[in-house]
């Protein structure tokens, strides 16, 4: 499997890229700014990549949302994305290649063979779409990680999820352009969390994967414990499950889904026709339940626990 992964790393979003490194082919890495800024999430991919010893390309893209302004995820991963480690960074450069333009690029040279999976607001991938509006025929799958399908969203804006909601513009762009996505959502991350004596468990492995994971997550397992959830939530790795292993679903629905782009209250929420009131041709199919055994096993594969 080949993967080219649009992502803002972001301590959820690490996990999900050891995973995609510990059992597929890593074409490409295009980076957005998001969790925390361009900066930050652009050294973070480079140290991922020095972590697994590859030599995937990293690729700089949008160091802001298309239209507005919006305020980062840094309280939650600290405000290098990285739990403020103080990790040493990456002696590698990215390419000087956007990300727009590699993402257009290696849908060319891949055609038919790549699974695009998004982990990050979609900025990136919408001045793709923009700059190339044939790039979803020759994408074999794109797996979105973002919105949150019954309005239970994550965000100081009630019903929208963070990676639709720092970037809606982006995301109504990619879900009216995209014939069929696979949609991996918050409310699908809050029924597939991660207990945590079994996370700690594999954070505990001797692995330099689990040792720096450990580290740069441990300010975020602080403040989920300090929001008293009951499990770990990892979004960006739930959707990397189903990416490389689409079997892992056991129930979907698919429906159209559409980004509200105005309204105080309910900017960047994602809405979901649920009764085909609008008779709209559907766009996602939204991933409701996976095989939780499956996924657990990946992420502590991952992390070198297994």
């Amino acid at each position: 499997m080949k993967l080219l992964i649009d992502t803002d790393p972001g301590v959820d979003d690490a996990l999900a890229i050891l995973m995609a490194f510990d059992c597929a082919e890593v074409v490409g890495l295009t980076i957005a700014a998001g969790n925390v800024g361009q900066a930050h999430t652009l050294a973070n991919a480079l140290r991922l990549v020095d972590l697994v010893g590859a030599e995937t390309p990293v690729f700089a893209g949008c160091a802001g949302p298309l239209v507005l302004p919006e305020a980062d995820a840094a309280f939650v991963h600290g405000a290098d994305g990285f739990g403020d480690t103080g990790y040493t960074r990456s002696m590698r450069q990215p390419s000087n290649e956007h990300a727009a333009l590699a993402i257009i690029r290696l849908s060319q040279e891949h055609a038919g063979e790549l699974v695009l999976v998004a982990l990050g607001p979609l900025t990136n991938l919408a001045l793709a779409l923009r700059l190339d509006p044939s790039l979803p025929e020759r994408i074999q799958r794109l797996v979105i990680m973002g919105g949150a399908v019954n309005g239970r969203g994550n965000t100081a804006r009630v019903p929208a999820e963070f990676n639709i909601g720092f970037d809606p513009e982006a995301a109504h762009i990619v879900f009216g352009s995209w014939t069929r996505f696979e949609l991996v959502d918050w409310e699908a991350t809050m029924r597939h969390g991660l207990g945590y004596d079994d996370f700690e468990r594999w954070l505990a492995a001797d692995s330099p994967r689990a040792s720096f994971y450990a580290a740069i997550s441990r300010k975020t397992r602080s403040w989920a414990r300090s929001r008293e959830r009951e499990r770990m939530l990892a979004a960006d790795a739930l959707a990397m499950a189903v990416a490389l292993d689409p079997a892992i679903v056991t129930s979907s629905r698919s429906l159209h889904a559409a980004v509200e782009l105005g309204g105080a209250l309910t900017r960047g929420a994602t809405v979901v026709d649920w009764e085909n009131r609008q008779r709209k041709q559907a766009n996602a199919d939204i991933v409701l339940e996976v095989n939780q055994e499956r996924f657990e096993a990946m992420v502590a594969s991952a992390l070198g626990a297994s």
